[in-house]
């Protein structure tokens, strides 16, 4: 298996390397061979250059890796990250990225912040739709910087995209023996996108007669997870909401530390990360957790 490793900036090339020795160990223990390739591809490497990735390069490593491992970016010499948004959300859209895969396990009771909650409390997945909603940027800014300032951003939803991580958290739930799986939206208030949500839930509900199809807002879903965690085994959402629920996920597992990520195109070349941030002034001082990198 051929892996593109691009560590990054800050504390994602100290994580980076624990990371590693763990996926070489795994391979010495089951017979498997891991080519890890190393990338430049990081604040250096652009301030050095200009470039984030070179002209090619997604399709570079869709087509010549099985998979991509990031370990994190971003760097205040760079106050737009313009190179953190090209590596990652270029990646997500060019690759087709569509299913964010969070999972939230709690390893030790001792890490959460809920009183008298353990492991077999904490013990779900969100799966976030990754390519479109809020993050694709349309929209624009008319008379800018001005009292008279408008600024709009729009939310894009299509049936194709709605219908693919639905099915996705389906077929996951079925093929991992759960029974129970949750939708969230805000359809109560934003009736046009999001009533394309709970037609293609509904309806694909209904092919999984073995699944307990449930809906809840967003806001009642973030109060819901806190309240009691337990009740959750998959949750499935827009690009914004799960950007935010699956944050909060990882404070209920032991903060972001020890947060993962699957970034995914199922049977295509597909990038994984842990989900903190690059944190430069930690770099090289033996500080950063890297267990959201080896997991």
């Amino acid at each position: 298996m051929r892996i593109a490793v691009i560590p990054g900036d800050g504390i994602g090339i100290d994580v980076t390397a624990e990371a590693m020795k763990v996926v070489r160990a795994a391979g010495e223990v089951f017979g498997r061979s891991f080519d890890l390739e190393i990338l430049p591809y990081g604040a250096d490497y652009y301030l050095q250059t200009g470039i984030s990735l070179p002209s090619g390069g997604h399709a570079m490593l869709r087509d010549e890796f099985d998979a991509i491992y990031v370990g994190a970016l971003g760097d205040p010499r760079i106050p737009d990250m313009r190179h953190a948004r090209d590596i990652l959300l270029g990646i997500r859209f060019e690759l087709d990225l569509y299913v964010n895969y969070r999972p939230v396990r709690l390893l030790d009771e001792r890490l959460c912040p809920l009183k008298d909650r353990g492991p077999a409390d904490v013990n779900f997945v969100v799966f976030r739709e990754n390519t479109e909603g809020l993050y694709v940027n349309i929209g624009g800014r008319f008379k800018a910087g001005t009292d008279d300032e408008v600024a709009v951003q729009e939310e894009i939803n299509t049936y194709k995209g709605v219908h693919r991580i639905i099915k996705h958290a389906f077929e996951y739930a079925t093929s991992k023996g759960l029974t129970r799986v949750c939708m969230a939206d805000k359809s109560n208030a934003m009736t046009h996108g999001h009533a394309l949500w709970q037609r293609v839930f509904w309806r694909l509900a209904g092919e999984y007669p073995g699944i307990h199809a449930t809906h809840l807002f967003i806001d009642a879903l973030a109060m819901q997870m806190v309240k009691n965690p337990a009740q959750f085994e998959v949750i499935v959402t827009n690009n914004m909401f799960g950007d935010i629920i699956t944050d909060l996920g990882a404070q209920l597992q032991g903060g972001l530390g020890m947060a993962a990520s699957g970034n995914l195109h199922p049977g295509r070349t597909s990038m994984f990360e842990p989900v903190h941030g690059s944190a430069p002034k930690y770099e090289g001082k033996n500080v950063a957790n890297p267990m959201g990198a080896i997991l």
